[in-house]
């Protein structure tokens, strides 16, 4: 082999190694930036509706041994992310301020069979009786329709790359859960629910 042909192999080597070295970096370089996103994602706040002190809203009241009491307009409530802080617990603070999602099977009302009625944790507005609640298999509280349409807010929420909607509460904009289109009869949809967004009240 001469003096050219060693120059051209050393020369081809290290194109190859720079091209390697160039793509592993990018690699890793997509790695990180994809995980910062993914986390932003999972825990930056998603509000599905910017309240402000003052406005007011209408909600369908119900009395904690099930009874309708009636349609009333009340003000939103708003408070500072601190306040919400102090009052919710770690996790209903990131599923409810935060948008976030606790683990399958871990919540406290999963598996629950009593009757009763559960409220917003943020703001004790009703949102699901336990007669409309089903074993959807998912590890989270399921329901097949809300106690009150007027008490929740559907909105479109694309985050994680999936096509979901999202499920808040009407009177504190606390995220809830989503719902989805494969729920049992009679309405076909599955309301799944995080336990820590809710507090459950028994019936006497």
């Amino acid at each position: 082999m001469d003096r050219d042909e060693k120059e051209s192999g050393r020369s081809g080597r290290g194109t190859v190694s720079r091209r390697v070295f160039i793509v592993s970096a990018a690699a890793a370089v997509s790695g990180v930036v994809w995980l910062a996103m993914r986390d932003r994602l999972l825990l930056a706040p998603r509000p599905v509706h910017a309240a402000k002190a003052g406005e007011r809203v209408s909600i369908v009241q119900f009395s904690d041994d099930g009874r309708k009491t009636g349609t009333v307009t009340v003000p939103v409530v708003v408070k500072s992310d601190e306040e919400w802080r102090r009052e919710l617990g770690a996790m209903s603070y990131e599923v409810t301020r935060q948008a976030g999602t606790e683990r399958a099977y871990s919540g406290a009302t999963w598996d629950l069979h009593e009757k009763g009625i559960f409220r917003c944790i943020g703001c004790a507005t009703a949102l699901f009786r336990s007669e409309t609640k089903f074993d959807s298999g998912t590890g989270w509280p399921s329901f097949w329709e809300p106690i009150a349409k007027e008490n929740v807010v559907e909105t479109h929420d694309p985050s994680l790359g999936m096509d979901r909607v999202a499920v808040s509460c009407r009177r504190c904009d606390a995220h809830l859960g989503h719902v989805f289109d494969d729920g049992p009869a009679p309405t076909g949809l599955r309301y799944c629910m995080n336990s820590a967004a809710m507090r459950f009240v028994k019936l006497a």
